[in-house]
């Protein structure tokens, strides 16, 4: 049954001639056509329901519209993608110095920085080579058949010939094509969770709306890409294609920019320090080795060193190879990662904009409660046949004769099925699925009901009256056995079972009752009210003199892990903030269950957020917005826009969700979070990382994985640059004072590639400590290398300076040495130092003994590995005549030994210097450069 019209309105099919403006071309005034009546759309559009338009004129709405389809923006080129990697001023300086070997004939040295350059490429084009694939899967959902009328006739044709004008028929089971304005519904529900996040199905209607009405209550809407899960209908269709609702949201996640990760960005700026940095001491040195009087080619070969050795070449890969073992990590751990930055980004993250629905909660409707005559009655979550009082006293329902009836009532008076054993154990709608489980819990078997109470009749919903009955034959009579609205049904109520029977309700009563249902919908809860009546006909009015049996109470459960989960991200000083298409009550409750804004949110609606504040720049009314801990009835726009807002104000911000609306602002975020079970493949293709067991918890131990690995990454970005910039210190100041250059090009890329490398990354495979997850956020504005880091390189860098220019002196002034002999002995003093440098960077926290770093199996044998390849370039003379390294004598070998545990020993010293320092204010004693952020 259709909703009238209201009073002085024409019905809607009634539709006065079209005008020559009524073509379907300019539907300025469809776009809230939930405001007018369905006949005033029908005659701007120039249709009549029961005809449709005719073929000819829909043709040429779909030439001049086009299809009914979501376009593409163009796709970046895998050859653009390439080129991207060589726009780096680090990629082009060593593209420069391979330039220059090549001229000056050094062929070995040209060709190794090519190789460089080269795997560096590779992997940042592989790493960035990930197609856009959300839009095509959005792209999917309009790829269905439709029924439309057309010439008077039921035709069913491409859901993307549909056109603006065209009468499109609903029925259970349709994926709805376009955006329609209903003109008749029976019993019309739409699931519409992917769209606005709201959990249940909703009824639609036919009656016009108020213009500020929001998207999840436009009932008299049907959207593209919802799902009519029971019902029939018909509709006008006002948007196809991009101008749908669906198409709006298509519109926002093509257009948000995917923020570079916080890793990257900080990368970026070291490796722009650098290359200025490099600039300036190669020009420096070559000019003071002219002023010494070394020759221009030999000062240009030395130009050449300095900017292979001051630039951290294994940095890159090393830092790719961290992040896929934190990958792997997250695996196995039910996260898929799909960007490798996602994972270093998760350990930075200070705020988490969360979806409510199917994320936080089970995405299901569950009965958790029975509002009797007698008194309040709960339902156990756990198991559906355990009913408890209010004092959690267990009671057997068939000794409460109202809650005995509530039961049958609920399983007699529902179209759904259920089937415990299945796979899917129910089909239609999720309050009457839950009914059904509830009563079959207990015993309540709809079949063996319909033994005893025969079904002869069925009144469908009536979204006037707003309840549904069945009718039953029992021993000669008929139960009417009834559901719907509780103030419909308490209206309609003559009588109340209770402990002693039938009692007529008063209007105290009544209004007692009513107040009952507002109390617990204030707490986020949904309700049905059952009522039955007995009569000797099958044909009385079926909602009429009813007796009130209760009121039942339903919600979309929080999932257990949820509070121990958000409190381990409060506690690591992670905010929580929820995003949430459904209502704000509802929203507050959920959130209070999982102890968002530590169980006293605040709370704002949608329709208070005020897209302009969002995006005027009024500072006060920001500060105001990021200060609320759930926005409820938010419109997806919303969300993309509140995701640019937190990351303007300096958070790194994750966003979780699972449906179509959440798209554009998982996207947008630096972290994008997608359900992997119960997501829309749109938002999986839309984010950087997919929980594959739906679990909130999981992000936990992704954030956990994220901090180890931004520590180790720090920690060999200190140790590399303390390497690098001695090996640029012994060349520019060996150059400077006039001794011969104690290190060549192929030497230095030798120690960078391999002798560097090994150690980083063994670095890069710590386990973290206990206390990883008590410490707040780093500074989301903070560089990779802060003031102290940058100390500690230039410290370290000093000290494996002064071992080597030291034993390459000794070797040249009291061994007598020739200077490629005293190379060597220079050459081994650096690489030893820089192997025992690996200790250096441990925690200040912690003994030596017990670090992390000695603790690590993988540094040891990094260890080992590259002392027998230092050995090997020493004495294998194939290998230690492409790298110019001469046997330098046992004395020289044990000087370049003595002297590479100086750097070690000075940079212990430090370390307990620093280790008597004041604790953090979390009590725990931090690495060099790893103070708490401020998020």
């Amino acid at each position: 049954m259709s909703r009238q019209p209201a009073a002085g309105h024409r019905a809607a099919g009634q539709v006065r001639q079209a005008g020559p403006a009524a073509t379907g071309d300019s539907l300025k005034s469809t776009e809230k056509s939930f405001a007018s009546e369905a006949v005033d759309i029908a005659a701007e559009l120039g249709t009549q329901t029961p005809v449709g338009l005719d073929e000819g004129e829909a043709a040429r709405r779909l030439r001049a519209h086009g299809p009914n389809s979501l376009r593409l923006h163009e796709k970046r080129s895998a050859l653009g993608i390439l080129a991207h990697q060589f726009r780096s001023l680090i990629v082009w300086l060593l593209a420069a110095a391979a330039v220059l070997s090549l001229i000056l004939g050094d062929i070995a040295d040209a060709v190794a920085i090519c190789v460089v350059l080269l795997l560096n490429s590779a992997i940042g084009f592989v790493t960035e080579l990930r197609a856009a694939r959300s839009m095509e899967a959005l792209l999917r959902i309009t790829e269905v058949s439709c029924r439309v009328r057309r010439d008077g006739k039921t035709r069913v044709i491409n859901a993307k010939d549909l056109v603006p004008g065209d009468i499109v028929l609903l029925e259970a089971g349709d994926v709805v094509s376009a955006d329609l304005r209903l003109v008749s519904v029976s019993n019309l529900y739409c699931d519409e969770s992917l769209l606005t996040g709201e959990s249940a199905p909703v009824i639609k209607q036919v009656t016009f709306l108020p213009e500020e009405t929001p998207l999840a209550e436009r009932t008299n809407m049907a959207f593209s890409g919802t799902a009519v899960t029971q019902g029939l209908g018909e509709g006008i269709v006002v948007s196809t294609g991009m101008a749908t609702q669906l198409g709006h949201i298509s519109s926002l996640a093509q257009k948000a920019d995917e923020e570079a990760s916080p890793l990257e960005r900080r990368l970026d700026i070291l490796g722009q320090k650098l290359v200025w940095l490099t600039i300036v001491l190669a020009a420096a040195t070559s000019l003071a080795g002219m002023a010494w009087g070394h020759s221009i080619p030999e000062m240009l070969k030395t130009g050449v060193a300095l900017a292979v050795a001051a630039i951290p070449e294994g940095l890159p890969v090393v830092a790719t190879l961290c992040l896929a073992r934190g990958l792997l990590r997250m695996a196995n751990r039910n996260a898929l990662v799909t960007k490798l930055s996602a994972v270093e980004t998760l350990g930075a993250t200070t705020l988490i904009l969360t979806d409510k629905t199917g994320t936080l909660t089970e995405n299901r409707m569950t009965a958790v409660g029975y509002l009797t005559d007698r008194g309040a009655v709960g339902v156990s979550r756990g198991d559906a046949g355990v009913f408890f009082t209010a004092e959690d006293r267990q009671i057997d329902p068939r000794t409460w004769k109202e809650l005995d009836w509530a039961l049958t009532v609920g399983a007699l008076c529902n179209t759904a099925e259920w089937d415990g054993k299945a796979a899917v154990p129910g089909i239609g709608d999720p309050m009457e699925i839950s009914l059904l489980e509830t009563a079959a819990g207990t015993g309540f078997d709809r079949a063996t009901l319909h033994e005893e109470f025969v079904p002869v009749g069925q009144h469908a919903f009536d979204p006037v009256r707003k309840m549904m009955a069945t009718v039953h034959a029992c021993d000669g009579r008929y139960l009417y056995a009834v559901k719907g609205a509780p103030e419909a049904v308490i209206k309609a109520a003559s009588g109340v079972l209770g402990k002693d029977g039938i009692q007529p309700i008063t209007e105290e009563d009544r209004e007692a009752w009513l107040s009952r249902q507002a109390e617990a919908a204030r707490s986020g809860q949904r309700l049905l009210a059952l009522a039955c009546k007995w009569s000797d006909m099958p044909s009385t009015k079926p909602y009429e003199d009813l007796c009130l049996l209760a009121l039942v109470c339903f919600l979309d459960p929080l999932r257990a892990e949820i509070p121990e989960a958000i409190s381990a991200c409060q506690n690591a000083g992670v905010r929580i903030v929820m995003m949430t298409g459904d209502h704000a009550d509802t929203a507050a409750k959920i959130a209070q269950e999982a102890g968002i804004g530590r169980r006293d949110p605040k709370v704002l609606s949608g329709q208070d957020v005020g897209e302009q504040e969002l995006i005027s720049g009024d500072k006060e009314a920001q500060i105001r917005l990021m200060d609320i801990d759930v926005f409820a009835r938010v419109a997806p726009e919303t969300k993309f826009n509140l995701v640019s807002l937190f990351q303007d104000g300096g958070h790194v911000v994750a966003m979780t969700g699972d449906g179509v609306n959440d798209a554009p602002a998982l996207k947008k975020a630096d972290i994008g979070i997608a359900m992997g079970q119960r997501g829309t493949q749109v938002a999986r293709e839309a984010s950087d990382i997919v929980l594959k067991d739906d679990n909130f918890a999981t992000i936990v131990d992704a954030m956990r994985q994220g901090r180890i690995i931004f520590g180790n990454i720090r920690k060999f970005v200190l140790y590399l640059m303390s390497c690098n910039v001695s090996e640029v210190l012994i060349v520019g100041i060996a150059v400077g004072i006039g001794l011969p250059v104690p290190l060549l090009p192929l030497q230095i890329l030798f120690l960078n590639l391999v002798t560097d490398v090994f150690p980083a990354f063994a670095l890069g495979l710590g386990q973290g400590d206990d206390e990883v997850m008590v410490r707040p956020p780093r500074d989301p504005r903070a560089p990779i290398v802060d003031r102290h880091g940058w100390f500690l390189i230039a410290f370290l860098g000093g000290a494996i300076t002064l071992a080597t220019l030291g034993a390459f002196a000794v070797a040249l002034f009291q061994l007598e040495l020739a200077p490629e002999s005293a190379v060597s002995v220079a050459f081994v003093t650096l690489a030893l130092a820089q192997l025992w440098n690996v200790f250096n960077v441990r925690s200040a926290s912690t003994h030596f003994l017990k670090s992390g770093i000695v603790r690590n199996g993988y540094v040891w044998a990094a260890l080992a590995l590259c002392v027998v390849l230092i050995v090997l370039a020493l004495a294998h003379p194939g290998l230690s005549g492409i790298l110019g390294l001469p046997w330098p004598g046992l004395e020289g070998v044990l000087v370049a030994i003595g002297a590479s545990f100086l750097p070690l020993a000075l940079g212990q010293g430090l370390l307990l210097i620093e280790g008597g320092k004041p604790k953090t204010r979390s009590g725990i004693a931090t690495a060099p450069g790893e103070g708490p952020g401020t998020p």
